[in-house]
C-alpha cells in the first residue's frame, strides 16, 4: 500500500513522505535514502520502493526479503566551538548552517578583514547637544547650564537659582542660564551678581524730557528733520529717522514695513519675507524683562513652527522663550545702558509636514535704548 499517495498530509512539519514495504517514513527534506535487500552492494535511489516478492506466487517458492531503508541526515559542523574558523582575535564567530561568519564586537565595524572603531557621532545624532566618540562606544555632553537626563542622551535645564543660589538679591532661572535682579533702590554691579548703591537722581530735566513726572517730548509730532522718504521714530529722550522703504534687493515692499521675495530663484536660501519693527526701552532697565512677542499669523494644522534669534545677540543680551506652539517672547537678560541702538533678527521657520515644505520669515527688530533710566 502506497500510504504517501493515498494518505492525505501523511507527514507534517515540512517532512517528506517515503513509502516502503509495510509502511512509510517521515524524514527531513535533506535526508539521503538508500534501499538494500540485505546484500552488501547498496545504492542510493529515489524514494520509490522496490516491488517485494509475492509470497503466494507458486513459481517463486523462496521466502520474500523485506527491503532495508538506510537514512542519512546531514549534520552541521560547528566550526566556532571546534576552533575550525579563521576569525581574528577581535572578532566573534557565529555558526551558520554548513558554515560560519565573523562579526565585529559592538561599537566596531568591518573594514576589509579588520575591525575598526565605529564613530557613532558621525553616523547619527545620538546626543541632544554634543557627542564624544570613544573606542567602541560614545558618550553625550551638554552645554553649560544643562545636565544629562536619565537616558544619558537628552539635556535638561539646570536651575541654578535652586542649586547654587548665585544671586545676592533675586534670581531668575532661564533655559541654560540665569539672571540676577536687585531689590528696589539697588542696581547690579559689573559682575552681574552683586549690587551697588543707586546712582544719584537727576536734579534737572535732560534734553528731550519735560519735568512733570518726567514726560517725554515727541519730536515726531512737534518738529523733526527727517526727509520725505523717511519715517520719524520717537523714543524716550529723542527721535530717529528710518527709511520708509527699507527693502533691499531681491526684496520688494509689499506692505508697510514688509519686504517680500518675488523670485524663488533669486531668493534661494533666503527668508521669504522680512518685517521691520521698531521699539524703545529705558536705559538700565531691570532684567529679566519680556520686551517683544513674535507669533505666527497664518496657522496651518499640519505645520510645525520653530523660533530662534538669527542675529544680533553676540553679547547674549537676549533670550527667546517659547510660550506656545505658535509664539515666542523675546526676553532681555542683561541690563542695557543707553543711548544705543541694537538690531535683532528673529526668525520663524515653518515646516509643513504634509507637503514636506520648509519656509522662513524674518522679523528685524530695531531696539533703541534711551539715554536715561526713566
Amino acid at each position: 500500500i502506497k500510504e504517501c499517495a493515498i494518505v492525505s498530509d501523511a507527514c507534517k512539519g515540512g517532512m517528506k513522505c517515503i513509502n516502503h514495504y509495510g509502511g512509510y517514513l517521515c524524514l527531513p527534506q535533506n535526508a539521503q535514502i538508500f534501499v538494500t535487500n540485505g546484500d552488501e552492494s547498496s545504492q542510493r535511489t529515489d524514494p520509490i520502493p522496490q516491488t517485494p516478492l509475492n509470497p503466494l506466487n507458486p513459481t517463486n517458492p523462496q521466502t520474500p526479503q523485506t527491503p532495508c531503508v538506510i537514512v542519512c541526515v546531514w549534520a552541521d559542523v560547528d566550526e566556532c566551538s571546534q576552533s575550525l574558523h579563521t576569525c581574528n582575535a577581535d572578532q566573534i564567530c557565529y555558526n551558520t548552517r554548513g558554515s560560519y561568519t565573523c562579526q565585529c564586537n559592538p561599537g566596531y565595524q568591518k573594514h576589509g578583514e579588520q575591525c575598526v572603531d565605529r564613530n557613532e557621532c558621525m553616523l547619527s545624532h545620538y546626543c541632544m547637544h554634543r557627542c564624544v566618540n570613544t573606542a567602541g562606544s560614545y558618550y553625550c555632553e551638554c552645554k553649560d547650564g544643562y545636565q544629562l537626563a536619565s537616558n544619558n542622551h537628552s539635556c535638561v535645564d539646570v536651575n541654578e537659582c535652586d542649586q547654587t543660589q548665585p544671586c545676592q538679591h533675586q534670581c531668575f532661572n532661564l533655559l541654560g542660564s540665569y539672571v540676577c535682579q536687585c531689590d528696589q533702590g539697588y542696581e547690579l554691579a559689573p559682575d552681574s551678581v552683586s549690587y551697588d548703591q543707586p546712582k544719584a537722581k537727576y536734579s534737572v530735566c535732560p534734553s528731550g524730557l519735560l519735568f512733570s513726572g518726567i514726560i517725554d517730548i515727541n519730536e515726531c509730532d512737534t518738529g523733526h528733520e527727517c526727509r520725505e522718504d523717511e519715517m520719524c521714530w520717537n523714543y524716550y529722550g529723542g527721535h530717529r529717522c528710518y527709511p520708509q522703504n527699507p527693502c533691499l534687493e531681491p526684496y520688494v515692499l509689499t506692505s508697510e514695513n514688509r519686504c517680500s521675495c518675488q523670485s524663488a530663484g533669486a531668493c534661494r536660501g533666503l527668508s521669504q519675507s522680512i518685517v521691520y519693527k521698531y521699539m524703545s526701552i529705558h536705559s538700565e532697565r531691570s532684567v529679566p524683562a519680556d520686551i517683544f512677542q513674535i507669533q505666527a499669523t497664518n496657522i496651518f494644522p499640519s505645520a510645525h513652527y520653530t523660533f530662534r534669534i538669527r542675529a544680533g545677540n553676540d553679547g547674549g543680551e537676549f533670550f527667546l522663550r517659547r510660550f506656545s506652539s505658535v509664539g515666542a517672547m523675546l526676553v532681555l537678560t542683561k541690563s542695557l545702558e543707553g543711548p544705543q541702538e541694537l538690531i535683532v533678527d528673529l526668525e520663524m521657520i515653518t515646516q509643513h509636514t504634509v507637503m514636506n515644505y520648509r519656509s522662513s520669515s524674518l522679523l528685524r527688530l530695531t531696539i533703541i535704548v534711551g539715554p536715561y533710566p526713566f
